[in-house]
């Protein structure tokens, strides 16, 4: 019976221990992923930003209705 019981404890172990392992990876692969949906984010940003530097007005006045719009 205590053969059982700690075969089963040791199983469970190696288990968790796997489990551990793939939770590691998961999270590793969204960080990896956020990192490079952020990167997307800023070059966006930046695109938006030199825009409104050059010429903000016009960009600006590109969204606003006209008439019956």
């Amino acid at each position: 019976m205590p053969q059982q019981f700690e075969r089963k404890s040791s199983s469970r172990q190696r288990e968790s221990a796997q489990q551990q392992e793939a939770g590691k990876a998961v999270h590793a692969m969204s960080s990896a992923k956020a990192s490079e949906q952020a990167e997307a984010l800023d070059s966006i940003l930046d695109d938006i930003e030199s825009t409104l530097e050059s010429n903000a007005e016009e960009y600006v006045g590109s969204f606003v209705q006209k008439g019956g719009q």
